[in-house]
C-alpha cells in the first residue's frame, strides 16, 4: 500500500518538506486527505534515515564511526623524543659492492653539448637485486652401520624440519609475516609464490607454522614462567573469534616478555589456567572484576581507566548537580597523586608527608555522603580498590596506569581486523604461541629470522631446545 501511495503522490506537486515547512503548508499537506499525509511522513522517514547516523558512544568500535563525526585529533606533546635523549641516527652505511658512473652527453635544458669536467659526487643507494631467486639444496644422507647398535643410522639435516621440503629460514620467516607482523595467509602465499618462485599454498603454510609451535613450545612455556617471576606484570584482554565463536585473548606483559592466551571465558577460571599460585609481584590492570580473584602481593589498577570513567558520566549519563564537586575533588586526587610520582625533587620526610595525606584525602572522599547515583557508583569502586590505587607511590617501577599491556595487546587487535580470528582450537594455539615468541623477541631486541633458524637447526641436531635467549643490552 506504501508502495502505491508513493507512486500515486509522485506525480503530485506537495510543499518541500524540510526545516522551512509553513504552519500554511502543513495544513495543506493535511487538506489533501489521508494519502498525501502518509505519503509526506514517509518521505520525511526516508529523509531522516538516510541523513542521520547513530550517535557513537565509548563503545562503538573506531571503524564503525563515519570519519567526520570524529572529533579532530589533539596532540598532548610534540611528537619524537623529548629533549635531552639521545638521538637515533641511521646506521652506518655499508660499503658498496657495485659501482655505476653516470655521465650526461649532452645538456638536459638545451640540448647543448659539454664540456668534460673533473668535479662530481658520490651518491649511495640500497636495493633488494632483481636477481634473487629460490635456492633448492639437494642433501645427501649417508647410512652407516653402527657395530654396537647393530642397525643403520643417518646424519641429521638441520635445514629444515624432518619430512618438510621447505626450508628453516623460509618457515620462520613466513611465520614471522603471519604471527608477528599480522599479513595474512593469502597475502603470504602471494608473495612467496609470485615474487620468490615458492609453490606454496594457503593450508601448506598453516600446517608448516603449526609444526613450528610445536617445536618452540618450550620457549612458550620459559615466557610464561618468566611473566610470573617478574617484579610487575601488566594484564589486559581482548574479543577472539575462534570457530566463529566469542573467545578472549589475554595479554601478560612485563618489559622484555608478553604471553598471550586465548580462552573460551574472560571470567577468572581463564586467569586461573595462567595464575597457577599466588603471584609475587605487582599486577597492574583495570577494573575488569575477574582481576580480582588473582592471588598476588600487590595490585595497581589503572587510573586512566578511572579519569576515562568520570568523562564517561559527564558525556552520556546525564549527572545530576550534586556530581560536579565529586567529579572536581576526585580528579584533583588522583593528578595530584601523579604529579607526586614525578617530582623527583622532594625530600624523603616531604614526600612521605604528602604520600600520607593522598590516603586521607582518598579515606575523606569515600566516607563524604554523596548524593549523586553516579558518585555512589564510583565510590563503591574505589572502596574495593582502597589498596590499589595508589601503589605506584610506594614503588619506583610501578607506573599508574596500564598502558604497557594495551600497547602489547595492539599488534594483536591489527592481527584480528586482517585474520577474522581462527577456525579451530589447535590453530588458536598456534597463534598464541608464536604470537608471543615473534613480540618477545622483538622486545628483547633479536632478530626472529637468524635466532629462530638457529635454534631449530639446534633441536635437529641435539633434540634439545636452546633457553630462550636474554635481552640485549642498549647500544652504546
Amino acid at each position: 500500500m506504501a508502495v502505491a501511495m508513493l507512486s500515486k503522490h509522485k506525480k503530485i506537486k506537495l510543499p518541500t518538506l524540510g526545516p522551512n515547512l509553513s504552519e500554511a503548508e502543513a495544513r495543506e499537506i493535511y487538506r489533501r486527505g489521508e494519502e498525501a499525509t502518509v505519503f509526506a511522513l514517509l518521505e520525511l522517514a526516508q529523509h531522516w534515515g538516510a541523513s542521520e547516523q547513530p550517535t557513537p558512544t565509548p563503545a562503538t568500535p573506531s571503524a564503525m564511526i563515519p570519519t567526520f563525526q570524529k572529533p579532530a585529533a589533539k596532540r598532548g606533546k610534540r611528537p619524537g623524543r623529548k629533549p635531552g635523549h639521545p638521538g637515533a641516527p641511521r646506521a652506518e652505511r655499508p660499503k658498496p659492492t657495485v659501482f655505476k658512473a653516470h655521465r650526461a652527453n649532452v645538456c638536459p635544458d638545451c640540448g647543448g653539448s659539454l664540456t668534460r669536467c673533473r668535479q662530481m659526487r658520490t651518491r649511495q643507494t640500497v636495493d633488494i637485486p632483481a636477481g634473487i631467486h629460490v635456492e633448492t639444496t639437494q642433501h645427501t644422507i649417508h647410512r652407516d652401520w653402527c657395530q654396537t647398535c647393530h642397525k643403520h643410522v643417518e646424519a641429521v639435516v638441520p635445514d629444515a624440519l624432518p619430512g618438510s621440503e621447505v626450508g628453516n629460514r623460509t618457515l620462520v620467516l613466513s611465520a614471522w609475516w603471519h604471527y608477528g607482523l599480522g599479513l595474512t595467509t593469502r597475502q603470504i602465499a602471494d608473495v612467496l609464490n609470485y615474487h620468490l618462485g615458492l609453490e606454496l599454498s594457503r593450508g601448506g603454510l598453516t600446517k608448516m607454522w603449526r609444526r613450528l609451535s610445536g617445536t618452540l613450545r618450550p620457549w612458550y612455556e620459559q615466557i610464561r614462567e618468566q611473566a610470573l617471576r617478574s617484579g610487575v606484570l601488566h594484564g589486559d584482554e581482548t574479543g577472539w573469534r575462534e570457530s566463529g565463536k566469542t573467545h578472549w585473548l589475554w595479554a601478560f606483559a612485563t618489559v622484555d616478555a608478553t604471553f598471550y592466551m586465548i580462552d573460551r571465558s574472560r571470567s577468572a577460571s581463564a586467569l586461573k589456567k595462567f595464575f597457577c599460585e599466588e603471584f609475587a609481584g605487582t599486577l597492574v590492570t583495570d577494573f575488569w572484576g575477574p582481576y580480582n580473584a588473582v592471588a598476588c602481593s600487590r595490585r595497581q589498577v589503572c587510573l586512566v581507566h578511572l579519569l576515562r570513567d568520570l568523562k564517561h558520566v559527564e558525556q552520556y549519563k546525564q549527572p545530576s548537580r550534586h556530581w560536579p564537586p565529586f567529579a572536581k575533588k576526585l580528579r584533583r586526587l588522583l593528578g595530584d597523586a601523579m604529579r607526586l610520582k614525578k617530582n623527583d625533587e622532594l625530600a624523603d620526610e616531604s614526600y612521605a608527608s604528602r604520600r600520607t595525606r593522598i590516603d586521607t584525602r582518598l579515606d575523606e572522599l569515600i566516607l563524604a555522603p554523596w548524593e549523586d547515583s553516579q558518585a555512589r557508583r564510583l565510590i563503591k569502586r574505589l572502596r574495593r580498590h582502597r589498596g590499589d590505587l595508589f601503589t605506584f607511590l610506594d614503588h619506583d617501577d610501578v607506573p599508574f596506569d596500564n598502558n604497557h599491556a594495551e600497547r602489547s595487546i595492539r599488534p594483536a587487535i591489527v592481527m584480528r581486523k586482517n585474520q577474522y580470528g581462527n577456525r579451530s582450537a589447535s590453530g588458536a594455539e598456534t597463534q598464541a604461541l608464536l604470537m608471543s615468541i615473534y613480540r618477545t623477541l622483538q622486545q628483547r631486541g633479536h632478530d626472529p629470522l637468524t635466532i629462530i633458524s638457529h635454534a631449530i637447526a639446534t633441536h635437529l641436531q641435539t633434540g634439545q631446545l636452546p633457553n630462550l635467549p636474554p635481552k640485549l643490552a642498549p647500544s652504546g
